[in-house]
């Protein structure tokens, strides 16, 4: 592909494309589904609960920025699986498929929030981490791309969706999807800081 003009215009397409659907598999309003999203990332307070994000290499990266400014911004408590001594040692030892579900197994407490990132919908470790979050009565809210019967999109109470069949779009979307919901939910903080002091 050489024509950039082309490619923004795929990416605009597969952004504004972005679908939303809950448990049941149910659709709902983009506006709707990040405002829900937005609502599950300021029910963590910022000390009550944690955020943990998952993802596989470009979905790892979205998922450790997300997790900086859940932390640096929104002043929420939000971890990580990626240190790489911990997660190969698991790896080895027990296989790669096991190692996120079992750090959520080790990590995760009721209503705790879950953000499972995987481009595909069909990554075994990330679907097995969706699971056991379910197990442990987390929220969870997924993102996902490639097929829209791609199996990480039933697992999540809110589940978004790109539909694009290129990494580059679905990774992008997802992106800019965890900017946006980072940056309302700093938003909404400082709001609710400034009307504190005011009384």
């Amino acid at each position: 592909m050489s024509d950039i003009s082309a490619y923004f215009r795929d990416f605009t397409s597969a952004l504004l494309g972005i679908q939303v659907t809950d448990s049941s598999g149910v659709s709902v309003n983009l506006d709707e589904g990040a405002a829900r999203a937005v609502a599950m990332i300021e029910s963590l307070g910022p000390a009550a609960h944690k955020a943990i994000l998952v993802g596989n290499g470009g979905s790892a990266a979205i998922a450790s920025h997300m997790q900086n400014d859940l932390c640096k911004v929104v002043g929420v408590r939000a971890l990580v699986f990626n240190e790489a001594p911990l997660l190969t040692a698991i790896s080895n030892d027990d296989g790669y498929e096991s190692a996120f579900p079992g750090l959520v197994d080790l990590w995760a407490d009721p209503d705790d929030l879950l953000i499972a990132i995987s481009s595909s919908g069909r990554s075994e470790n990330i679907l097995h981490s969706t699971r056991a979050a379910v197990e442990r009565k987390c929220q969870v809210i997924t993102f996902s791309g490639f097929s829209a019967q791609n199996p990480l999109r039933a697992t999540g109470e809110l589940n978004f969706y790109v539909p694009s069949d290129l990494y580059g779009n679905v990774e992008m979307a997802h992106s800019v999807l965890a900017h946006f919901l980072t940056d309302c939910a700093m938003t909404r903080a400082l709001t609710d800081q400034e009307t504190s002091q005011v009384k």
